[in-house]
């Protein structure tokens, strides 16, 4: 993909102590990346009210999605969108959508699921509750409409290590295809559960999460047993070999101190390296 970059520092949909981390971490990819094709999105300082949604901070989470649905507009090629928590991708996913009515995908590598409605959540965080937002299920205002959603049966889930009973049932009763990290030290399953979408477009969100926590000091959750940025960047490789990528995103940076974002900052170049070359 030809790089174009956006920016969320967005950290109102994460319920994690580090949340404010992900500002951060957002800032530092952005200072690595090139200027005349970065973009960054203005998110509000405030967290931003409920408004009797069950969704924590849903004012200022429909405000940056508004505001990243902006910047997007008018694009015509992939972007790569950079957060901030993994919130960033609802509207990213969407504008992707647009540009490929029909025939996209989603690959959603990730230590959590993100299954939730504000319903079956109970920390009410957005973090937990994007992946289904993608799919037009949830809160209006964060939910994708018709011109925009991708349905479920055309997602697939790869590196989860944290899932809550409510997501696992419906994995279990809408046959959601969900990879464990084991299974994709090698491409070929991932590759394979794309294929059999029909898709031939995807876009891919990455929560650097689902990497092992040795990888990256930055994380905002750490969970173990996760991949290594080598077998990451071999399934980046692999599967833009075989499909047309509509975008992605890398979301969850979450640096304790400007030295230990560049520590990791090699690693996350890395992985940009395998989405734009």
């Amino acid at each position: 993909m030809a790089p174009t970059f956006v920016v969320v520092p967005q950290w109102q949909g994460s319920v994690s102590p580090r949340a404010m981390r992900l500002i951060d971490g957002a800032e530092a990819i952005r200072g690595d990346l090139p200027s005349s094709v970065t973009r960054e999105v203005l998110v509000p300082a405030e967290a931003g009210d409920a408004l009797d949604t069950g969704i924590d901070r849903f004012s200022t989470l429909v405000m940056v999605r508004e505001r990243l649905a902006t910047a997007l507009r008018g694009g015509d090629g992939p972007v790569l969108t950079i957060g901030g928590d993994n919130g960033v991708s609802l509207a990213a996913v969407e504008h992707a959508s647009r540009q490929h009515p029909n025939d996209l995908a989603v690959v959603w590598l990730d230590a959590h699921a993100a299954l939730h409605t504000p319903d079956s959540s109970s920390s009410g965080g957005f973090n937990g509750m994007v992946l289904r937002a993608i799919a037009g299920e949830g809160a209006e205002g964060l939910t994708l409409g018709a011109d925009g959603r991708v349905p479920l049966e055309r997602v697939v889930i790869g590196g989860v290590r944290d899932l809550d009973q409510a997501e696992d049932t419906l994995i279990r009763d809408r046959g959601i295809v969900s990879l464990p990290a084991d299974r994709l030290d090698s491409p070929d399953a991932l590759v394979a559960a794309l294929r059999a979408t029909g898709a031939s477009t995807f876009y891919l969100h990455i929560d650097l999460d689902v990497l092992d926590p040795s990888m990256l000091t930055g994380l905002a959750d750490l969970y173990p047993f996760g991949l290594s940025v080598e077998a990451l960047n071999r399934l980046i490789t692999a599967l833009r070999a075989e499909f047309e990528m509509a975008g992605a995103t890398i979301a969850g940076f979450a640096p304790a101190s400007p030295d230990a974002a560049t520590d990791d900052l090699p690693s996350i170049l890395r992985i940009i390296g395998a989405l734009t070359r």
